[in-house]
This record gives structure tokens, C-alpha cells and sequence, in this order.
């Protein structure tokens, strides 16, 4: 199963890159349930082994292209985001103290936590792109504006995955032109 989850999760991924046109220091938000990948119920069956295996799948593709993996926590710690210092400092976003545990912050932040250089908590970031796997609500982490990614994956594990990039809002009205490769 958790081999599964590695190849989904790399599959998921460079799906999305290849839509969402993401660039070096640009950030992507994920939310996981490890509950919902190995078939429970959010918040009710962690998994370090799930957490460890999207991991595996994710951060050395994200590494390659110089993409900042931000890990949304649970409920329990607001929905905090934990990311490498150098992201946050480079962003302006303000640190606050907080370290997430399997029950409170969930197993993918505390994976991220313990598998990150310098890892750090923020309150909220606006990201360029984004996984949601398990319903875990990323949509307060996405920059203006949202736009859904269709992958051919609709799940890793047992959880629902759903996909976002984000785009410039579109100002100027009627006599507005716009830029085609930043839509």
C-alpha cells in the first residue's frame, strides 16, 4: 500500500506541475489526511507510514525544481503551515511556535517537521499551487485566484485528492488586455 501511495503521490504531482507552471521558489501547499489514504476517517487513524510514503513521493521532485513544500496541520494546530525557515523569511511570513504531533498537527506535518532542514510554523501562506488529499480544506493557503486542476488521478490511497494552481486576478474591465501565459 505504501508504495502505492509514493508512485500516486509522484504521479499526482508532476501532473500538476506540468498545469500549474509553477518556478523555482514558488510554494505548494498540501493538506493530507493519512487516515483518509489508508481508508479511515479523518482524524481518527493517523499513519506515520502513509505520511512518510506521500513524502518519499513528493519532496525530491519538489526538491529537483526548487519548489517549497508547505505541509497544512490539522484542525488542532488552526490549520498552521509548516515550511523551511528560508521560505518563510523569504516570503515575510511571521514565524509562531508550534510543533506539530501525530494528534495535533497530523502525521504529514509532523513527517514534514522531522524530515525538513529548518522547519518552521506560520499562520497562513498564499500559495501558488496546491493537493488537497483527504478533504483537509487547503483553500485558505492558495493565493487569489483558485482554479481547479483535473488530474488522472482522483485519489492517493483511499483519499480524495483535488488539485489547484493559482493565476493573477484579472482587473481593467472591458478595455483590459490580458496576459495569455498568465491565465
Amino acid at each position: 500500500m505504501y508504495e502505492e501511495i509514493t508512485a500516486q503521490a509522484a504521479q499526482a504531482l508532476k501532473e500538476l506541475l506540468d498545469t500549474a507552471k509553477l518556478r523555482a521558489g514558488d510554494i505548494l501547499v498540501v493538506g493530507c489526511s493519512s487516515s483518509e489514504m489508508v481508508g479511515g476517517t479523518i482524524g481518527k487513524n493517523s499513519s506515520m507510514e502513509a505520511a512518510q510514503a506521500l513524502y518519499q513521493g513528493l519532496a525530491p521532485i519538489l526538491e529537483e525544481k526548487g519548489i517549497w513544500l508547505a505541509a497544512q496541520c490539522c484542525e488542532h494546530l488552526n490549520r498552521a503551515i509548516i515550511l523551511e525557515s528560508e521560505a518563510a523569511r523569504s516570503h515575510g511570513w511571521p514565524i509562531v511556535n508550534a510543533m506539530p504531533q501525530p494528534h495535533a498537527g497530523g502525521s504529514w506535518a509532523t513527517t514534514c517537521w522531522s524530515r525538513f532542514r529548518n522547519p518552521v510554523a506560520v499562520e497562513s501562506i498564499q500559495a501558488q499551487a496546491g493537493m488537497d488529499i483527504g478533504d483537509t480544506l487547503i483553500g485558505m493557503h492558495l493565493a487569489p485566484v483558485a482554479v481547479p486542476v483535473r488530474l488522472s488521478l482522483n485519489a492517493i490511497g483511499k483519499a480524495h485528492l483535488v488539485c489547484a494552481r493559482t493565476r493573477p486576478k484579472y482587473i481593467g474591465g472591458e478595455r483590459a488586455h490580458y496576459n495569455p501565459d498568465l491565465a
